[in-house]
């Protein structure tokens, strides 16, 4: 048996949960939600990084599908719930393949189904709109975990990729994280800045994740985690799902990637955008200027370093396909785990320790999340404290 064969046949017992995937914001760009027009049932290799077919390709048994809007523009918490709402419609699309799931008993359910666990994340905390009732209701949606921050600070929280304003996280938004651990949201620090990461992870008291994060040791991108964090993963009990964009994992890709972007902003383009329009500029750039490929060893490198810091009980995956331009060569589209897992299975990765990175660590730590939440509502009541009462 190949390791490429031995890989598969792991994930069809203990398949990827990733921790997150752009689809529904790609919907929203390309087509404005005509699922019809991106029909994930047939083949959309020619415009998504995602489909059906793909997916169980890849060996993929739960996906957060991250119900993102844009920290810039307006009415993010409408925009979310169009996002939640685009969710639920391929749910209900697609029936056979997809289950839609809240809790960590209702993603075993679905493997034992056969069918792929589809659970949300909200990332940044724009989308509440400085409410604690907002959040409270996207949690009644099925939002289960919150990325504090995207690409910009908010009022209560640094972002890893904006000017440090409020130090961390305020006032207000350790009452953010309280707050989700009463609901049993998880905590994301994907986007946060290094100071905010170590603010939720003194307030929290349940696990926290990292839904698309690598390691600041291997690349130096203030959107991976340092040492001295991933270090504080095993007394939290929380998970870092390692990312295969190619800017946060090869050093060279990094400087390539600062001149990509401002290349788009110079053609009057959002430098994350992914439509026909922004992806002819991207590759016109590109024709130009060479750029550096990640690839499969590439992201194997971060996760044996985070398994040497953090421990293996600490570690997911979370490829955000449909949210990049790039992908490294072996992980091009979400049919790609299993060449992930044959590379760490050559590297000495032991059958058990992959059934932890793929399904057991992000299935047990949605499950801590619920507990820690269980215990909190015998002894308190949910907040309605506002962001003047605690920031002024």
């Amino acid at each position: 048996m190949t390791s490429l064969d031995e890989a598969r046949d792991l994930l069809r017992e203990f398949p990827v949960v990733d921790g997150h995937n752009d689809l529904p914001w790609a919907l929203r760009e390309q087509v404005r939600y005509d699922l019809g027009a991106r029909d994930i049932a047939g083949d959309q290799s020619a415009h998504l990084h995602t489909d059906l077919a793909r997916l169980r390709a890849g060996g993929v048994g739960a996906q957060y599908w991250s119900v993102y809007v844009r920290s810039d523009l307006p009415d993010p918490l409408t925009m979310t719930l169009e996002q939640i709402d685009c969710v639920r419609q391929l749910i209900d699309r697609h029936p056979a393949d997809l289950r839609a799931a809240l809790t960590a008993a209702d993603m075993t359910a679905a493997r034992a189904e056969g069918r792929i666990a589809s659970l949300m994340g909200a990332e940044g905390g724009h989308s509440i709109d400085n409410s604690l009732g907002a959040l409270r209701g996207l949690y009644a949606l099925g939002v289960r975990y919150m990325t504090l921050t995207h690409n910009d600070n908010i009022a209560w929280a640094d972002s890893a990729t904006d000017v440090p304003a409020a130090g961390g996280l305020s006032a207000f938004g350790r009452e953010v994280v309280r707050e989700m651990n009463l609901e049993g949201m998880l905590v994301d620090l994907s986007h946060v800045a290094v100071t905010t990461m170590r603010d939720a992870l003194d307030t929290s008291a349940a696990p926290v994740i990292f839904s698309h994060s690598s390691s600041r040791a291997v690349c130096d991108h203030p959107r991976n985690i340092p040492d001295d964090v991933l270090e504080r993963l095993p007394a939290n009990g929380g998970v870092a799902m390692v990312t295969f964009v190619p800017k946060f994992v090869l050093q060279a890709a990094v400087d390539w990637t600062a001149a990509a972007d401002e290349n788009m902003r110079a053609h009057g383009l959002h430098h994350l955008d992914t439509t026909p329009e922004g992806m002819k500029v991207h590759r016109a750039f590109e024709e130009s200027h060479p750029r550096p490929v990640a690839t499969v060893s590439t992201v194997a490198d971060h996760l044996d370093h985070m398994r040497e810091v953090a421990g293996v009980d600490h570690l997911g995956i979370g490829g955000d396909y449909d949210g990049t331009a790039f992908t490294p060569e072996g992980l091009d589209d979400v049919s790609g785990y299993p060449n992930l897992i044959a590379e760490l299975l050559t590297r000495g990765w032991s059958r058990a320790d992959l059934a932890k990175l793929t399904w057991q660590n992000a299935v047990r730590v949605l499950g801590a999340a619920e507990d820690v939440a269980r215990d909190l509502r015998t002894t308190r009541g949910p907040s309605n404290a506002t962001l003047r009462q605690l920031d002024g």
